[in-house]
């Protein structure tokens, strides 16, 4: 599946420096070669963005008739779904009808049946229809939480019919078209496409983001191009366990040693074994964070012999041990909190 944004004065951030763009991005489908006739991104690209930790849920299904119009205080649902967040990454997928949106500029952007409207940065924004409306909160709608049911909203004066199914993605983790046909397996439960959704999304989001960067000379976009790191990296990131060494890496990518080596360091700023180093303590975070596997078969999984040195390993790059890190995590937090708000299937 390939994905494109219909963004409003080009790409939504640039990657070659830090920055904060704040407009709408609305996804929807195109032919399986892109709207530029390049090819899908490598697919290293793809099981990075899969290891992302992601919390979030469905939380909302409205059904407005026009005229409507409502907005939404991100502060305000940020702490009503996720307490402790000061921001969260909303996203509204246009189920049926359609709808306009807009940000901090007033500049109303459209989405019809089948779009998905995401803001990264939760920053308050207006949803309304065709025709003209008194603007409401979306507080004013909503039954306060936990709720036992998803909540579905109907409000507006009784014409032309729009739905939106709202959600909601928080993730720690530093950095459309959709279909359930594609995205979960014929044989899945409800619960379970309800659950893997949001997560979905912001692969499907990011990954857009990514394969559509405009060209840089550092970083891991310019990687993903380049001739000498793209097939190394995709032996790191599809055998993470096994024993690399530079002239492995090298020989796997058809070049010297000493030409890997210096790729590496010009363009992600770290030798060949660091960045390995670096990606299995991001994969053992995921299986200890996620799974009850033991310290020693993470171990294993992410490329140690021994508990030992796994766990030196561990601990030099996040101050402490996978066992206490794990602890730290699984202790009770807002996340039971949380919990109440998750809608049931």
């Amino acid at each position: 599946m390939s994905i494109h944004a219909n963004r409003v004065g080009g790409h939504d951030r640039g990657t070659a420096a830090a920055g904060r763009d704040t407009r709408v991005a609305t996804v929807s489908s195109i032919d399986a070669a892109g709207s530029n006739g390049q090819e899908s991104p490598p697919a290293v690209l793809r099981s990075a963005l899969e290891q992302l930790r992601v919390e979030g849920a469905i939380f909302l299904r409205s059904e407005f008739t026009e005229s409507w119009a409502y907005e939404s205080p991100p502060v305000a649902m940020a702490g009503m779904l996720h307490p402790g967040a000061e921001r969260l990454i909303f996203f509204h997928i246009v189920a049926r009808g359609s709808c306009w949106i807009s940000v901090a500029d007033g500049e109303r952007h459209w989405a019809g049946h089948g779009d998905v409207i995401v803001l990264p940065y939760g920053d308050q924004h207006t949803v309304g229809g065709e025709a003209p409306a008194e603007c409401v909160s979306i507080l004013t709608l909503l039954d306060p939480p936990p709720w036992e049911v998803m909540p579905v909203i109907r409000h507006g004066g009784g014409g032309a019919r729009t739905d939106i199914v709202c959600g909601y993605l928080h993730s720690e983790d530093p950095s459309i078209a959709y279909s359930l046909e594609e995205t979960a397996p014929s044989n899945a439960s409800p619960s379970l496409i309800s659950t893997r959704l949001p997560e979905l999304v912001l692969i499907e989001v990011l990954r857009l983001h990514l394969a559509t960067a405009p060209a840089t000379d550092r970083g891991w976009i310019a990687a993903l191009r380049d001739p000498v790191l793209a097939p190394a990296l995709s032996l790191l990131h599809s055998s993470p366990e096994l024993r690399w060494t530079v002239a492995d890496l090298a020989s796997g990518a058809a070049v010297s040693r000493s030409l890997l080596d210096e790729r590496f360091r010009q363009v992600l700023g770290r030798s060949p074994i660091r960045y390995l180093t670096e990606w299995r303590m991001h994969l053992a975070e995921e299986l200890l964070a996620t799974t009850d596997m033991g310290v020693v078969m993470v171990a294993r999984r992410v490329g140690y012999d021994s508990e030992e040195a796994f766990s030196r390993a561990f601990k030099r790059a996040r101050g402490l041990s996978p066992s206490h890190w794990r602890a730290a995590r699984s202790a009770p937090s807002a996340a039971t909190v949380r919990q109440a708000a998750t809608p049931h299937a």
